[in-house]
């Protein structure tokens, strides 16, 4: 408001200002001796009843009243006085015809979303921004997001009838309301919602967006081990943890994509884990960490275009039905390479961000321009032994790091699940002892783990896959009982494969020394039954190690695939898929995963001349010594 009084002229002696209240403003917004602009909602015998706001209205009485009047009209009145039942009367003012008319704004004392409980049963007001607008059968409720956390509120206009159509997600709003218990929590009960605009929406957007950027910044922890190699890595985790933390406050839905096998799962579950806490203390809400993150395993070592296209249905779905916002996919232990670039470029046309922690050797050319950020020890001159487990235990961490002590046994499972050789191994295992974790049982959670994504197959198996890692409410009992079950059925069922695929292995010499050993999985191992052909390849692959002592690399292949393991020779898989991609025409050959462990894909016909090339080119390659001690195991 302005200082000029009542009726009286501005600071040029001119105009005479008239203010208008806005729709929201209350009698504590009225000053007596200043004059209002209201409109006429009615005539009675004794007067009219005016309207100053949505909640200011009053009586103008018939004996201070000179002419007629009719509905809708406009009227300058001031305040006369308050009656004790609180009626408001008013009476005309001449400020003659031309006058200036000033907007009176009202002055909120604002309740954040961290005091709700303190004020339930009175009214409230709430400003912040709409993340989620969700049409029930009966109110509509609007998810409202402020500095402090996300909280529903509910307006009704009637059964099933959209309140305030207007308001969309992303608009920042200010909420009048009543905060009250609703099974369980708390949800505000809506007595008015409007759009904020103008000046009042810049200052709402710099005041939440900064307190967002504040409570965004990932926690300081220490790293669980020593290791100088990781340490170029923890900026990009750093990173990735703000983004993650900020898409939480932001309401925005969480899809988690990871490879199916142990350090896939190692990588996943504790980043979901600390996700679902943080949303837990973000929202009301206490299904949000349920809705708003969801982990799904992928059987390949890139995001398939079925898979792409699945979640992205599932994705404009609940965007139509919920009311979401459309996700941001989290790719773990996958999604580096150029293999995921047309699923990539297939959510882009919906912007949908994505982020990738990968360890397979990248094509950063191929992806960079597509990922929102991207971690990736070979983009600092580290390698796979580095392993996605190991990144994303501490960047669960740098999310949650209460989950600090629950997890110092996971980066040792993801080692060995992966056959990580890395010099920092050693650290990880005895960390691992001090939880009770001796190498035997490590190895027994690990193919647990495995045995257990095999069956799941697309499913996420989140109880399960928690029990196995004795992670969140875990029970001991179960998970040691449930480990050794399924490690022994693990172990019985690939003995069961070998007994039957080793004596159809074909051995070849090569010419740089190392031994070839080649198997038809497709005739000569059991099909849909575990271990899937890459686990097959690979214990047969680790038989021959021991049994030689020599360099060794070991072909699976069906009708039209390949899976290569290597030990001692220096081989390039995704170097190699390059070439023969261009060697071999109409061979559609494609592929790729670490530098000596990966698969290949072709066309049926074309399998002798893919196999024979690819023979060729592991003939050609350098022996190296140092590399029969660090092959990753991957699916």
């Amino acid at each position: 408001m302005t200082d000029e009084s009542a009726g009286g002229s501005g600071e040029d002696g001119g105009v005479s200002v008239v203010y208008d209240l806005d729709a929201d403003c209350t009698v504590e917004d009225v000053d007596a001796g200043r004059p209002y602009l209201a409109e006429i909602n009615g005539i009675v015998d004794y007067g009219v009843f005016v309207d100053l706001s949505d909640s200011v209205s009053g009586l103008v009485h018939e004996s201070v009243l000179e002419g007629t009047y009719r509905v809708g009209q406009e009227l300058v009145v001031e305040l006369e006085n308050v009656r004790d039942n609180g009626d408001m009367a008013f009476e005309p003012v001449d400020v003659g015809e031309e006058y200036a008319v000033e907007p009176v704004s009202h002055d909120y004392t604002l309740t954040g979303t961290d005091r709700l409980e303190a004020n339930v049963a009175d009214q409230i007001h709430l400003e912040g921004e709409v993340v989620q607008v969700k049409q029930t059968g009966g109110p509509t409720v609007f998810h409202v997001a402020d500095e402090h956390g996300v909280v529903p509120c509910a307006a009704f206009e009637d059964a099933g009838v959209r309140a305030y159509p207007s308001i969309e997600v992303g608009d920042l709003v200010r909420v009048t309301g009543t905060p009250e218990h609703r099974e369980g929590t708390i949800q505000v009960e809506v007595d008015g919602l409007s759009a904020l605009d103008g000046e009042a929406e810049a200052d709402a957007r710099e005041r939440l967006e900064t307190a967002l950027e504040a409570r965004a910044e990932p926690h300081d922890v220490e790293p669980l081990i020593d290791w100088p190699a990781f340490e170029t890595l923890r900026p990009d985790l750093r990173e990735v943890a703000r983004l993650l933390r900020r898409t939480v406050l932001e309401g925005r839905p969480i899809r988690v994509r990871h490879h199916a096998d142990g350090d896939g799962m190692c990588a996943a579950v504790p980043v979901q884990l600390a996700l679902e806490r943080f949303i837990a203390d973000v929202h009301e809400d206490p299904d949000a960490p349920r809705h708003l993150v969801k982990r799904l395993p992928a059987k390949a070592p890139f995001y398939e275009m079925e898979d792409a296209t699945r979640d992205l249905n599932f994705a404009l779905e609940d965007r139509a039905k919920h009311g979401q916002q459309l996700p941001l996919l989290l790719m773990l232990d996958n999604g580096s390479t150029a293999e995921d670039v047309p699923a990539y470029e297939t959510l882009a046309h919906y912007d949908i961000p994505i982020v990738a922690v990968d360890h397979h050797h990248p094509d950063p050319e191929a992806v960079d321009g597509l990922l929102d950020a991207h971690v990736n020890p070979y983009l600092h001159g580290e390698d796979y032994r580095i392993t996605t487990g190991m990144l994303c235990v501490e960047l669960a961490r740098m999310i949650d790091p209460d989950l600090g002590e629950d997890l110092r046994h996971v980066p040792a499972v993801a080692g060995l699940a992966d056959r990580s050789k890395a010099d920092a191994m050693d650290d990880y295992l005895d960390l691992a002892a001090e939880q009770g974790y001796d190498e035997d049982r490590l190895r027994d959670v690990s193919e647990a783990l495995d045995y257990a994504a095999f069956w799941l197959r697309y499913n996420s198996g989140d109880r399960l896959i928690r029990d196995l890692l004795e992670l969140g409410d875990a029970d001991e009992e179960r998970h040691r009982a449930l480990v050794s079950f399924f490690a022994r059925r693990a172990r019985e069922e690939v003995d069961e494969q070998l007994d039957a695929a080793m004596s159809h292995l074909e051995h070849e010499p090569l010419d740089n020394g190392a031994h070839l050993y080649r198997i038809d999985v497709e005739n000569y191992a059991h099909r849909f039954t575990y271990p899937a052909p890459g686990k097959t390849t690979g214990e047969i692959h680790d038989r021959k190690i021991e049994e030689t002592g020599d360099p060794v690399i070991t072909v699976g292949y069906g009708p039209d695939f390949a899976v290569l393991r290597s030990d001692g020779v220096r081989l390039d898989i995704p170097t190699m898929v390059s070439e023969l991609e261009a060697e071999i025409p109409g061979g559609g050959v494609s592929g790729g995963g670490h530098l000596v462990v990966g698969s290949i894909k072709f066309v049926k016909g074309k399998r002798e001349a893919v196999i024979d090339a690819l023979v060729e080119k592991m003939a050609d390659a350098d022996i190296d010594e140092a590399l029969s001690s660090a092959t990753p195991l991957d699916d």
